[in-house]
Order: C-alpha cells, then structure tokens, then sequence
C-alpha cells in the first residue's frame, strides 16, 4: 500500500495544548504533519515516528562480550589512562 502523503496542520500554542491528545492521533492515524506556532511563527512539529528502535534490546553484534571486571570500582590515580585522571 502507498504511503500517504502528510499533510501539515498550523495551530498556535494554545491550542496544541487544548488539542494535544486529538492531534497526536491525527498524527498517528492519517499521517498529518502538526506545526506548532508561537506569535504566527512555526516553533515545533509533531510528526509520525517510524522504526523507533528499543533502547533496551540487546545489540546482537555485542551479546558474547563478557565483562570481566567491576565497571563501579573505583580507580586508583595510576590506574587511569595517560591524561584522564582527576586532578586534585
């Protein structure tokens, strides 16, 4: 099936916030565009968000990595890479 193309809806900032629910599912249902103005002026857009990906799904390209040390130790002063040791 074709995709549809977007068209864009102009509201102020008032009425965004009056409308937002109404508007995400325009968004969301017809594939509108909605351009949120402050003082005539087009400030943001709600658009339709395709492919999100979860940032919480493990990458399959890291899983057999295997960390073999305590990332929340602390490290001693001559432990730190040349350059990056906090001063003090």
């Amino acid at each position: 099936m074709p995709r549809q193309e977007a068209s864009i809806i102009l509201v102020n900032m008032h009425e965004a916030k009056t409308r937002l629910s109404e508007l995400v599912t325009l968004v969301e249902k017809n594939n509108e565009i909605v351009r949120v103005c402050r003082n005539g002026a087009p400030v943001a857009e709600l658009i339709l968000v395709s492919g999100v990906v979860d940032p919480l799904k493990q990458n399959p390209a890291i899983k057999d990595i295997k960390i073999l040390c305590d990332t929340t130790a602390t490290l001693d002063s001559d432990e730190w890479p040349e350059g990056w040791h906090a001063s003090g």
